[in-house]
């Protein structure tokens, strides 16, 4: 999805022709490429423009040889090659933005789209990544998108990628990643395993990045092949995507990245076996957007836990459910007896049992030998969501449970406002320097929970506790009536009051303990401000430590 082509300023074989390319990919034993030179069309046009000039002289039988010869292979290269237009747009600031279209559009259409970008006429032609000040990408994703394109953030986690958008402020990293007109990212990392990849990262997990995104890996060739003397210097088809789709086509592809499938995508690896990505998940355990369910049954209140789990995961961020799998990657995966009986008894249940009305979908896969069935829950727009119309249950890291009465005021908030995701004014310029603050005062860690008030009645304390995930206050907690996490952050504030001399300190941030909890280790930290008060975040998981916050969790050197 990412092919530059000699119409790019920057091409590094310039005898290298359109054909060449298409040969390459067809050698490789692609399906799909896209044309993405920078801010340009003009590799496309010309492959268009050669192939009308030759099928011109066909006519006029005027055809020589070698001529022939050349029509003749890209009848067969484009017989067997979906070839997209499209460009690379270099937005302000120098943010690199992928265009691309479908197979009809005209060239004279995308140089439009071009020219409303601000990408000055006289260099629609040169290929340049420098074209001036052009347009901002909030701006960027919106009109590519109203146009009919597909959008994405070219080399996201890398050099003019959105991801790493460097001085500018965390809510412009926010809105370039989670904007509605942007349908995936282009990452450099998606190979790679472990918990801070960026694919990782944008999970849905994550709480100021609740919306999953789908990340593709793309070659970025400016060569044909890969540069004997950097091997980071790609050539055609030499990172790939795979991608499940019913046809081989534009709406196929454009469907897949506005769904909500994240398993039909994946690094294409040719020589090994089919990727397991229910394996991967049970590998990675139970969280706030995945759970399992060893067993299916109506009985012992096995059908109920997965019902509650549905309507946790409506009223917090959505996620996926797995029926027949346990979340121990050590033990076997039973997986389900009858998968028609089981998918219709969870639909019917779920249909009469939540309110309202929950489009939730259903299907079945195969894992190990096992089949498995799979629940896509997606994040409700008309929260709260309940069972028996007055059950309301919530997802707290890896734990469903009843809401309480704060959680459940600030579900039916959720759901009687009608949130619109709009750019924040001058997003696209850097952080303002008046905002002096967070230099010297540290945001909190975004995951864990913290004690901020304390009273006694009748000798029984009530606790409130701030959830950092999204910054929710819940009251009047108290020790029988605490989660697992809230029981913790109340077990350790009364048995171990917090002593100064005890953390270990960088700067104003400290770390108190850390100890393994449900398969994750999860931090006691602290911090100190200027007045001399210090808050203490309870139970704080590695991907909720950031910046400085890493250091003292001993998470970086």
């Amino acid at each position: 999805m990412h092919v530059h082509t000699p119409a790019s300023s920057d091409y590094q074989e310039p005898d290298v022709t359109i054909l060449d390319v298409l040969q390459k990919a067809q050698e490789r034993g692609l399906d799909i490429i896209a044309f993405t030179d920078h801010n340009s069309v003009a590799g496309y046009a010309h492959m268009l423009e050669e192939i009308e000039q030759l099928e011109l002289l066909e006519r006029l039988q005027r055809l020589r040889p070698e001529e022939k010869q050349r029509l003749e292979d890209y009848r067969r290269a484009l017989q067997k090659l979906v070839v997209l237009p499209g460009f690379e747009f270099t937005a302000t600031f120098g943010f690199h933005v992928m265009a691309i279209f479908p197979e009809d559009t005209l060239v004279r259409e995308m140089e439009h789209i071009l020219l409303s970008l601000n990408v000055p006429a006289d260099k629609l032609d040169q290929g340049s990544s420098e074209v001036g000040a052009t347009t901002d990408v909030l701006t960027a994703y919106q009109v590519i998108d109203e146009a009919g394109g597909l959008v994405i953030a070219a080399h996201a986690n890398s050099t003019h990628g959105v991801v790493t958008v460097g001085a500018f402020s965390g809510q412009t990293k926010i809105a370039y990643t989670q904007d509605l007109h942007l349908h995936a990212l282009e990452v450099t990392d998606l190979e790679s395993k472990g918990r801070r990849t960026t694919a990782k990262f944008f999970d849905g997990s994550k709480p100021e990045y609740p919306r999953r995104m789908h990340c593709i890996q793309g070659s970025d060739s400016h060569r044909l092949t890969r540069d004997p003397k950097n091997s980071k210097n790609l050539g055609v088809a030499e990172r790939i995507t795979e991608l499940l789709l019913p046809e081989v086509s534009f709406a196929a592809l454009k469907d897949l990245f506005l769904g909500g499938d994240y398993a039909r995508s994946r690094p294409y690896r040719p020589t090994q076996a089919p990727f397991d990505f229910i394996r991967a998940a049970r590998e990675e355990g139970p969280n706030i957007v995945q759970a399992f369910h060893e067993e299916f049954t109506q009985r012992g209140g096995r059908l109920y836990a997965v019902i509650a789990d549905v309507c946790a995961f409506a009223n917090t961020n959505g996620g996926m459910i797995y029926v027949g799998a346990p979340d121990d990657a050590k033990k076997r995966a039973p997986g389900v007896g009858n998968i028609d009986q089981a998918s219709a008894a969870l639909r019917t249940a779920i249909q009469r049992m939540i309110t309202p009305q929950l489009d939730v979908e259903i299907d079945a896969h195969e894992s190990e030998g096992a089949k498995i069935i799979r629940l896509r829950v997606p994040r409700g727009d008309a929260s709260p969501y309940a069972i028996d119309d007055n059950k309301i249950y919530v997802r707290t890291e890896a734990e469903t449970s009843l809401a309480v009465r704060d959680e459940i005021v600030q579900l039916v908030r959720r759901g009687l406002s009608l949130v619109e995701l709009r750019a924040p004014e001058a997003l696209s310029e850097p952080a303002a320097e008046a905002d002096t603050t967070l230099a010297v005062v540290h945001a909190p860690p975004r995951t864990g929970v913290e004690i901020i008030d304390v009273e006694e009645r009748d000798g029984v304390k009530y606790y409130a506790m701030r959830d950092l995930r999204n910054g929710s206050v819940v009251r009047n907690v108290t020790r029988k009536s605490a989660r697992k996490l809230w029981g913790y952050a109340v077990e350790q504030h009364e048995k171990q009051p917090v002593d100064a001399a005890k953390a270990s300190w960088v700067g104003e941030l400290g770390a108190l303990t850390h100890s393994e909890r449900a398969g994750k280790v999860r931090y006691d930290l602290v911090q100190r401000f200027p007045s001399g008060d210090l808050r203490v975040y309870y139970g704080v998981t590695e991907d909720g430590i950031d910046g400085e916050w890493r250091k003292v969790a001993g998470l970086e050197e």
